[in-house]
């Protein structure tokens, strides 16, 4: 299971953005443990990788002089700043939203030559699938829990969102 640069930033803006303080990634050429808030003596991140075939697991101290592998800059955590893209809640308390269940990229439809899952003005039932949310190069079917109409749709296709957005507004029957 190789990762490349990317898909390891990904990984951690992702765990980045949850409570986890410790994942372990285990395959037969790797594991990778990636610790929150864990720092070395000399006030850097401490890295921790190791080989499965038996070697023994180095870490920073246990390099050899002047030779350390790049530090991993511990990422802020993600203040909770309202996104450009959504618009300010709504007052109308009628309305439900659904909300994103992840940070990831929305769509609108499985594929890009595809019509959307639903329009403003469509009827849904509750357990409909009404878009798509991409995160980690998964495709995650987001499903009403309510049935209604459409009332709104709040998010642009193919932007990213965040977790806990408003993506839609429905008006429940």
């Amino acid at each position: 299971m190789p990762l490349d640069l990317t898909e390891l930033r990904e990984l951690l803006t992702a765990l980045n953005q949850t409570d986890i303080a410790e994942l372990t990634l285990k395959s037969d050429d790797f594991e990778l443990t990636v610790r929150r808030g864990v720092r070395s003596d000399n006030g850097l991140p401490r890295t921790s990788v190791s080989e499965v075939a038996g070697s023994p697991t180095p870490t920073i101290s246990s390099y050899p002089q002047g030779v350390a592998p790049i530090p991993i800059p511990e990422i802020p955590a993600a203040s909770p700043v309202s996104s450009p893209s959504a618009p300010p809640p709504s007052g109308d308390r009628r309305f439900v939203e659904i909300l994103s269940p992840m940070v990831g990229t929305f769509y609108r439809s499985p594929v890009p030559d595809e019509p959307p899952f639903v329009e403003a003005g469509d009827r849904i039932r509750s357990g409909q699938t009404v878009c798509i949310i991409e995160a980690m190069k998964l495709m995650n079917e987001i499903e009403a829990e309510v049935s209604g109409e459409i009332v709104e749709i709040l998010v642009q296709n193919a932007s990213s969102v965040e977790y806990g957005q408003p993506l839609m507004r429905i008006n429940p029957t």
